[in-house]
């Protein structure tokens, strides 16, 4: 049971969602539960919610509540990935397969789960490791040329094997959790979020017979950037700022040693976001006029 309720929120947000909405939301949620709390540095003040500090925020609540869409629940989970309390998303955003609650559906989600009837979904972060630097994502970790339509050449191990040395725009290794994002747009497949694995995706290869292909997330994997069109290539995760990599750097992937614990009510439905999300089952006939 969830007795201390955390509120996050991204300032930069505020023209995206109607803050008037995310008031009400808020006044529906403290009925339920009196004791609500937002750190102070997030630029939003509601009188349902104590302001506290970082450090007082993280050891008061055991349950955060995202406001927002997708992207605004990755940024709270790098935040507060090492103190393993358990995210709830509501979707404020456009898609929402992370914030799966509807604001519609607020008042009897909310009511559901601080009355006991959810599930905790354990999700799995990627680590990319080099030179000094470490960078985790939920979603995926990308590595690019860093230039539009210019392939950078790379050699790709699996276990101490060579899987292949090949040129494209980049490689993405997404979780199942990105297998519903970025890697999705680039022609991957779709990973139901229980499956403990990783799906390894080309970006625009030069070669024709190259396609995704998925392993275990347990698999030792390196990546080593031989050479492109600019002075450095390039990485990022979750489609955060890119950090320059330099030719001829191994880049470690690894499965990172936390994971994300996602709250969710326990009617939720994986299939069911997907038909909602990505139009699948569309009646044709309802939509198209000769």
């Amino acid at each position: 049971m969830f007795n201390s309720i955390g509120v996050y929120v991204r300032e930069k947000n505020f023209p995206a969602i109607d803050v008037k909405i995310l008031d009400s939301l808020l006044s529906a949620l403290v009925k339920l539960q009196p004791e609500i709390f937002i750190e102070k540095d997030l630029g939003y003040t509601n009188k349902c919610c104590k302001e506290l500090s970082h450090d007082d925020f993280i050891t008061k609540v055991d349950l955060i509540i995202v406001f927002g869409g997708d992207g605004t629940l990755l940024n709270s989970s790098r935040k507060y990935i090492n103190s393993n309390i358990p995210i709830l998303g509501i979707n404020m955003g456009k898609v929402g397969f992370l914030t799966d609650i509807n604001i519609k559906n607020f008042d009897n989600a909310i009511k559901e789960i601080l009355d006991g009837s959810y599930e905790v979904e354990k999700r799995n972060l990627v680590k990319a490791t080099f030179e000094d630097k470490n960078l985790y994502g939920l979603n995926e970790i990308t590595i690019h040329s860093g230039s539009y339509a210019q392939l950078m050449r790379y050699r790709l191990t699996v276990n101490r094997k060579i899987v292949y040395e090949q040129r494209s725009d980049g490689l993405i290794i997404a979780t199942p959790t990105g297998s519903t994002a970025y890697a999705l747009s680039a022609g991957g497949p779709i990973i139901h979020p229980k499956l403990d694995v990783w799906t390894i995706l080309p970006m625009l290869p030069q070669s024709l017979s190259s396609r995704p292909f998925v392993i275990s997330s347990n698999e030792e994997i390196f990546i080593e950037i031989l050479d492109g069109p600019n002075d450095v290539a390039r990485i990022c995760a979750d489609g955060q700022d890119d950090v320059p990599v330099k030719y001829n750097t191994k880049i470690f992937i690894e499965k990172l040693d936390k994971n994300l614990n996602l709250v969710h009510p326990k009617s939720n439905d994986f299939f069911e976001a997907c038909r909602e999300k990505l139009g699948w089952s569309l009646d044709i006939s309802q939509n198209h006029k000769l």
